[in-house]
């Protein structure tokens, strides 16, 4: 059985910082192109960071340079360093995992919340 866990959501001031972390399970970590996406109410699910095949890093523009993708091969898990948060990073965070050894799967996790207010 296939799990992605989020978890390090929460409220945060603005200027503030939040780190979120996905756990997965039941996947070959090495075969998945691993990412974080969000969605604020009202919005479309949005990519805010992903791994590529070639094994950069991809951002979305409005979080390029406060945001940072990471990933623990040993633990299988990816994180999310969220540095000088806005109230426009407010959003449900999900993570994403998209990949397979024969054939192209994915998974999302359940999300978690990142509140960014005074």
């Amino acid at each position: 059985q296939v799990q992605l866990v989020e978890s390090g959501g929460g409220l945060v001031q603005p200027g503030g910082s939040l780190t979120l972390s996905c756990a997965t399970s039941g996947i070959i970590f090495t075969f998945y192109n691993m990412g974080w996406y969000r969605q604020a109410p009202g919005k479309e699910r949005e990519l805010v960071a992903s791994f590529t095949s070639a094994g950069s890093t991809n951002y979305a523009d409005s979080v390029k340079g406060r945001f940072t993708l990471s990933k623990d091969g040993d633990k299988h898990t990816v994180y999310l360093q969220m540095n000088s948060l806005k109230a426009e990073d407010t959003a449900v965070y999900y993570c994403h995992a998209e990949g397979g050894v024969v054939h192209t799967n994915t998974y999302w996790g359940q999300g978690t919340q990142v509140t960014v207010s005074s």
